[in-house]
């Protein structure tokens, strides 16, 4: 298959839900993507990595969660590479192994409002498109304190996509089943049963 144009979609996935999923189609269909990798982080830059799950079972996670749609692929890119994962460093993989191929990376608000403490991200605005979502209603344009923050060349390079709106999260999640909560309809059957069998989350990893 030609790629011409490719998702990228990076994260924690401890553990990848519904929302995470939801994000991904949505800005393939918008955006006519030909593929969306998703690649967990190794260590991420902004978050506990003692807290966090082993690296191979989140990597598993996604895997069984993407086998049912084929424009979906993980990868384990950065969990090899070892060491912090940043955005900037995969952003220039894939721009290598796909030359003239554009790159989009799909991000979520959160990810959004720290993007000044990204390593490189004026450089890194430069080297791809984000794919910014949101939910039903909200206007980035009154984030006009948030505007301020980012360099004029991020904005020239970001599109926004509203997707349904899911109250779903992560953390949700493992609090849930740490506190003996159902979890079921937020995330794949197969990732949620995973978790049960592996007795994952149960030990105050929240």
């Amino acid at each position: 298959m030609n790629v011409t144009s490719l998702g990228i979609m990076g994260g924690t996935f401890d553990p990848i839900h519904y929302g995470h999923l939801i994000a991904a189609e949505c800005a393939r269909l918008e955006f006519g993507l030909d593929r969306v990798i998703f690649i967990p982080a190794r260590i991420p830059p902004h978050k506990d990595a003692s807290g966090i799950l082993n690296e191979d079972i989140r990597y598993h996670m996604v895997e069984m969660a993407i086998l049912n749609n084929p424009a979906f692929e993980v990868s384990d890119l950065e969990i090899k590479r070892g060491g912090i994962s940043y955005t900037i460093d995969t952003i220039e993989y894939y721009r290598s192994a796909y030359p003239g191929c554009r790159i989009f990376f799909i991000m979520g608000l959160d990810s959004l409002f720290i993007m000044d403490t990204w390593k490189d991200a004026e450089r890194l605005a430069g080297l791809c498109r984000f794919i910014v979502v949101t939910r039903p209603g909200y206007n980035i344009k009154d984030e006009e304190q948030m505007r301020e923050k980012l360099p004029p060349i991020f904005w020239k390079h970001t599109d926004f996509i509203q997707i349904p709106g899911l109250d779903i999260s992560s953390s949700d999640i493992r609090e849930r089943v740490s506190t003996g909560k159902p979890i079921r309809y937020m995330l794949p059957e197969e990732v949620e049963s995973y978790i049960h069998n592996n007795n994952l989350y149960r030990e105050g990893q929240v």
